[in-house]
């Protein structure tokens, strides 16, 4: 019989804890496409390939590295999980679930989630960063599918924590960086959307679009890890102002824009009680 999820969990953490990734945790952090940097900002740090690590999937995206950091930002203990792995990888919206559930074990105290998205908002345009406020799931997947406890019927409202979003608005002001805020549509990819789905996403009331982010949210919810998430904006939605955008273009705005998200994040990381 294939283990479950808790059973994967249990191994990953003794492994993590044998590693010296004991915790506890201020937050952990996961880094979007292009966003890898932003662990090279940690001091007293060490990591680990997901590959080494039981339960962990396999990163098979450019610009997701796939390694699992430790050490000090802002002087706060930290968990950077540099790459995620996409549903549209392999169809599994719950690919992240055991390294989000060995976070929580371990003693993480919330979740920031980062992305590279495409904008529909007309003053955030590329390079841009936005907060998200909710979320609009239009890939037709969630990771709690096949749950059998009844913890699965998770309530999404307030579903990225409004305390959270506050401490990141006071860090951005702090930073002197503007820091938008926004509802962001989940696409499961790996395909860009067509000018067609764009429309159709700006007329449900989304600001952002992109290919992860949402299933992480939810697998946070259930887990009871507090969850806040910024996007980078890395090129107009397509049809708008000229987008057309593509994964190439994805990871060079992201590399030139980064520090700005990578200051926002220790900004915010300081603002976190001690763990």
């Amino acid at each position: 019989m294939a283990e479950g999820a808790d059973e994967r969990t249990a191994k990953a953490v003794a492994f993590l804890e044998a590693e010296g990734f004991s915790g506890p945790y201020a937050c952990a952090i996961v880094t979007g496409t292009g966003l890898g940097p932003l662990a090279g900002g940690l001091s007293e740090a060490t990591h680990l390939p997901y590959a080494a690590i039981p339960g962990f999937p396999r990163a098979g995206v450019s610009g997701h590295a796939g390694r699992l950091h430790r050490g000090r930002l802002a002087g706060r203990r930290v968990l950077v999980f540099e790459g995620r792995v996409h549903a549209y990888e392999t169809g599994d919206a719950a690919a992240m679930r055991v390294p989000l559930a060995a976070a929580g074990r371990l003693g993480a105290g919330c979740l920031l989630l980062t992305n590279s998205c495409g904008s529909l908002m007309v003053e955030a345009g590329p390079g841009s960063l936005v907060t998200l406020a909710d979320h609009i799931n239009l890939s037709g997947l969630n990771p709690l599918v096949g749950e059998a406890s009844e913890a699965r019927f998770v309530p999404m409202t307030g579903a990225y924590d409004p305390a959270l979003r506050a401490l990141l608005a006071q860090a951005a002001r702090a930073e002197e960086l503007a820091l938008h805020e926004g509802v962001y549509a989940w696409f499961l990819g790996p395909s860009f959307e067509t000018p067609a789905e764009i429309r159709m996403a700006g007329r449900l009331g989304a600001d952002l679009v992109g290919m992860s982010t949402v299933p992480e949210t939810i697998l946070a919810r259930f887990l009871g890890i507090p969850v806040a998430a910024v996007s980078l904006v890395t090129n107009h939605a397509a049809g708008l102002k000229g987008g057309d955008p593509h994964h190439a273009e994805t990871k060079a705005v992201a590399a030139r824009a980064g520090a700005d998200l990578a200051r926002l994040a220790a900004a915010f990381v300081a603002r976190l009680p001690e763990p």
